[in-house]
């Protein structure tokens, strides 16, 4: 039986693949995204025919495969990317989800948001250029994210001559660097998004490379086993009351899960209240399954009527996450306005809110050089610090390190309700 539920496991996490893409500008980021849609076969003739018309008009003897992903108007004019561009495309192996996020440092809160739920980080560098502080940079915000798969793009290669000693350098000194890092997967592509070479197509042009083409590594890199498996937690989004006659009786709590497997005849607890149960069965639209695991939003229904609402958490007796009001984390600070000690901030955690006092700045991160400013007294926008606050209500939280949902939060102003935070619990 628990081989089955690991081949269960393995087969529907491997259905898809979520990737954010990160380099300076002009790596070719949108250029390398237009390349993999195109030989994926994931264009429409349509689409590609309004490139071609357009990049014709700039006088382009080629298609301009950027103008594919970068969307908005200011994006075309300026020639990069400033907002997060979600796409989606899929072989006979693999669905994906693509975050295009931007590579200037003033959009590192774009980032930030494109990459916290990626299962993979790829960085793109130009082998003209080597490594920059923006590619540094990139990687260590990838790493503080936890981004489990980090692939280093050398990119342009066409420009360099697929010269084997460029990448071997570039691929040296960025091993080198992904040691003080927390990037347990690394792999380095030498490849030309404009031509084509080892995008998807192995390169004739680079016979010395033996690994991996760029898709095939997207395809066949393993994911199942990076969400946390062990520790059951199942945050309750909505409580499920059905207006129906036939159904007058069901009673259920939606919601997605955020760790562990559950089975029907589980015993659970259910957090805040502390009240015992088992699971009854849960439910997929409108069927029942056998068990549920992440990132599979459901609907569990209990055998016991206990009280049950939106910002609960529904865990395992002996493995439940400890309710805590004081916050240790690292947060990513995204408003114009610096973050200050004694501000009050409203905290959204899983489905859960609750209001917050920011205790004390600890130090702020320098990303380009992992430097801990601990003399710092605010963080300003885009900036990376350690902080530590005060909830009004007990948070169900986990260390971001143990499970990347219950593990993260925002902040938000209360005055404007906007994001102006994401923060991962220490």
């Amino acid at each position: 039986m628990a081989d089955e539920t690991t081949q269960t496991i393995s087969a529907t996490n491997m259905d898809l693949l979520r990737f954010a893409t990160a380099g300076s500008v002009d790596d070719g980021k949108s250029t390398l995204i237009g390349r993999l849609l195109l030989d994926s076969k994931s264009i429409f003739a349509d689409q590609l025919e309004a490139v071609e018309t357009t990049s014709r008009g700039k006088g382009y003897d080629y298609t301009d495969l950027a103008l594919l992903t970068d969307g908005l108007r200011s994006e075309r004019e300026q020639g990069i990317t400033i907002d997060v561009a979600y796409r989606y495309f899929a072989t006979p192996s693999r669905k994906f989800i693509i975050a295009d996020t931007p590579g200037h440092v003033q959009y590192t809160r774009n980032m930030v948001t494109g990459a916290s739920t990626a299962d993979l980080g790829l960085v793109l560098v130009d082998a003209r250029q080597g490594l920059t502080e923006q590619s540094r940079r990139h990687a260590v915000i990838l790493s503080l994210l936890r981004v489990p798969h980090l692939v280093l793009a050398v990119n342009k290669m066409d420009l360099v001559d697929f010269s084997e000693d460029v990448y071997t350098k570039i691929r040296e000194e960025f091993t080198q660097f992904a040691t003080k890092l927390n990037i347990p997967d690394l792999e380095v592509i030498p490849i030309s998004a404009l031509a084509g070479d080892n995008v998807v197509n192995r390169s004739e042009s680079m016979d010395w490379y033996s690994g991996p083409t760029l898709m095939h590594h997207l395809e066949h890199v393993h994911v199942a086993s990076d969400r946390d498996l062990v520790d059951v937690r199942f945050p309750v989004q909505y409580v499920v009351r059905p207006k129906s006659d036939e159904h007058h009786d069901y009673r259920g709590y939606g919601g997605m899960v955020a760790g562990g497997i559950l089975k029907p005849g589980d015993e659970v607890v259910v957090l805040p209240s502390g009240m015992t149960s088992t699971i009854e069965g849960i439910d997929l639209f409108n069927k029942e399954i056998a068990e549920a695991f992440p990132p599979m939003s459901v609907t569990i229904r209990l055998a016991d009527d206990v009280d049950v609402s939106r910002g609960d958490m529904i865990a395992r007796v002996k493995n439940a996450p400890q309710p805590s009001q004081d916050i240790d984390a690292m947060i990513c600070w995204m408003a114009t306005k610096p973050l200050q000690p004694r501000q009050k901030l409203a905290i959204k955690h899983t489905s859960n809110n609750a209001r917050a006092l920011i205790k004390d700045i600890q130090y702020r991160l320098d990303v380009n050089t992992l430097h801990r400013d601990q003399d710092t007294k605010e963080l300003g926008l885009n900036e990376i610090g350690r902080v530590q606050l005060r909830t009004t209500r007990p948070l169900l939280c986990d260390s971001y390190s143990q499970n990347r949902t219950t593990g993260s939060f925002i902040l938000i102003d209360e005055a404007t309700g906007v994001t102006v935070g994401a923060g991962m619990i220490l």
